[in-house]
């Protein structure tokens, strides 16, 4: 028999299931499997407040870049923490976080960010959290596909969410990360071989697939203008100019993309296809897929869209979950 009451462990305050020692016992080792998608990420949120609020409290995170710092955040009791920054993103405080470095490892440092998530996380260490859990990255020059499971929470977290490019490598344990979407976006393998009995995957990118078709024609157009580069602005206003000009190669235009959105669709396409492969081969017990297309990747500032449309999806899902439960206990 479950027995309900609020609590303020992993995540803030959230519903806790007390059992008696049998049901203990008898109930199968749940896991969640948090995937990659950056602004889309938002959604798990959504995701987790739902699954804890049915009685359904993961015992195993694993999570991949988002999933991996909403993941980690609940984990050690901060999901409270994270959705209250997020909500409170507009586009202009979301500006305050590009911190652009041209002569580092990324175009953006990082730093403003990370020392958000460091002052939340203060010097938490993995092996301390109340739960099992691995942030999934991606050495550089190996390829290796690392699961971090001990050490400083943040740093881990950093490491998993290092878009290549982006955001500079980050060094950990003597090997060089960057994201572990690179390796495995939605994962479920690091879920199983923590000890899960039931794995519960979160796909935050459902609405890219069916993108990537072959177009088998295509050509140069008669009338199609020659691609020209932007002259460099002189003059009095040749500074003021050349920032603009920077921003504008940077975030494109409504015509032309810029360099993150060719650098952010590169990594989506080849995140789609390693979700569908890695997903085809190694499936989890119940897949939920929020619809949540519409958010762009650098959308932070519709976070409350985005967890709204994690807990409807989740409730769509749940259904599937008491019979789940009851075959494997």
């Amino acid at each position: 028999m479950f027995h309900f009451l609020r609590s303020g462990g992993p995540g803030g305050d959230q519903v806790v299931v007390n059992m008696t020692e049998q049901t203990v016992s008898q109930r199968p080792t749940i896991a969640l499997a948090l995937g990659g998608g950056a602004a889309r990420g938002f959604a798990h949120i959504g995701v987790i407040r739902t699954l804890v609020a049915k009685g359904f409290t993961p015992d195993i995170i694993s999570g991949t870049s988002i999933g991996a710092v909403i993941g980690g955040c609940y984990a050690a009791g901060k999901l409270d923490s994270i959705e209250e920054w997020a909500r409170s993103l507009t586009r202009r405080r979301l500006f305050s976080y590009l911190d652009v470095s041209l002569g580092g490892l990324g175009l953006i440092s990082g730093t403003k960010l990370f020392e958000t998530l460091s002052e939340a996380l203060g010097d938490i260490k993995i092996e301390s959290l109340p739960l099992r859990f691995a942030a999934i990255a991606t050495e550089i020059g190996t390829g290796h596909e690392i699961w971090l499971t001990r050490g400083r929470l943040a740093e881990a977290l950093r490491a998993s969410y290092a878009l290549p490019g982006i955001f500079p490598a980050v060094q950990v344990g003597g090997r060089w990360l960057m994201d572990g979407a690179l390796v495995n976006p939605v994962p479920v393998s690091a879920a199983r071989a923590l000890g899960a009995r039931i794995v519960i995957a979160v796909n935050v990118n459902t609405d890219l697939f069916g993108r990537g078709t072959t177009i088998q024609d295509q050509g140069i157009a008669e009338t199609e203008p020659p691609i020209e580069e932007e002259a460099a602005s002189r003059g009095l206003f040749g500074l003021f100019g050349a920032e603009k000009n920077a921003r504008r190669r940077f975030f494109g235009t409504a015509g032309r993309p810029g360099l993150s959105n060719v650098m952010v669709e590169a990594f989506n396409v080849m995140q789609d296809r390693i979700t569908r492969a890695r997903l085809a081969g190694d499936p989890p017990d119940v897949l939920i897929s929020p619809r949540i297309g519409r958010i762009g990747l650098f959308d932070f500032h519709r976070a409350e869209e985005a967890i709204a449309i994690g807990a409807e999806a989740t409730e769509k899902a749940i259904e599937s979950f008491d019979e789940i439960v009851a075959t494997l206990a």
